[in-house]
């Protein structure tokens, strides 16, 4: 399958299911869920900047930071609570920002599927940064993190990308 990235595809189609499975019960819950998503999404990221590396350094390092950055911010967000609650209104900016920085990384580093990947992100994260701002269910939230991360591994496997 030139062109198609199953392994990447997979691993966004299993990671955001686990997003979108998880329940919110309490603050701990959310701190440990918004760490695990941008965690997920940084390890995404990673992949996307080893894949990218041959076609795009710019894109490539730009991908690997925002990914860095991403597991670092993370695991900082990972079941502290006390960051989490100071946090709060910050971590509704920040994951609405790496999902359309994460589309914009993607519409202009790929074809195909990078360029549907990019367009779903900077979509979905216009429409977190809403929900985060006005709805008081952050369910919704984990959900559209999910939601971005099937549907790009979706496109990742099936439609053509970068051919090598």
């Amino acid at each position: 399958m030139a062109g198609h990235n199953v392994l990447t595809g997979i691993l966004a189609i299993i990671f955001g299911l686990l997003i979108v499975a998880f329940p919110l019960i309490s603050a701990a819950t959310l701190s440990i869920l918004t760490g695990l998503g941008i965690i997920l999404i940084g390890i995404w990221l990673l992949g996307i900047a080893y894949e990218t590396w041959n076609v795009s350094k710019g894109t490539s390092i730009a991908a690997l930071i925002l990914g860095i950055i991403g597991i670092i911010v993370g695991i900082g967000l990972f079941g502290n609570i006390l960051a989490f609650s100071i946090l709060t209104g910050m971590v509704i900016y920040i994951g609405g920002l790496f999902l359309i920085i994460t589309g914009i990384i993607a519409l202009i580093s790929g074809k195909g599927a990078g360029r549907w990947s990019g367009i779903l992100g900077i979509i979905l994260g216009i429409i977190y940064l809403i929900i985060g701002i006005y709805a008081l269910n952050p369910f919704y939230l984990a959900a559209i993190i999910g939601i971005f991360l099937i549907i790009s591994g979706i496109f990742q496997i099936f439609l053509p990308g970068v051919e090598e």
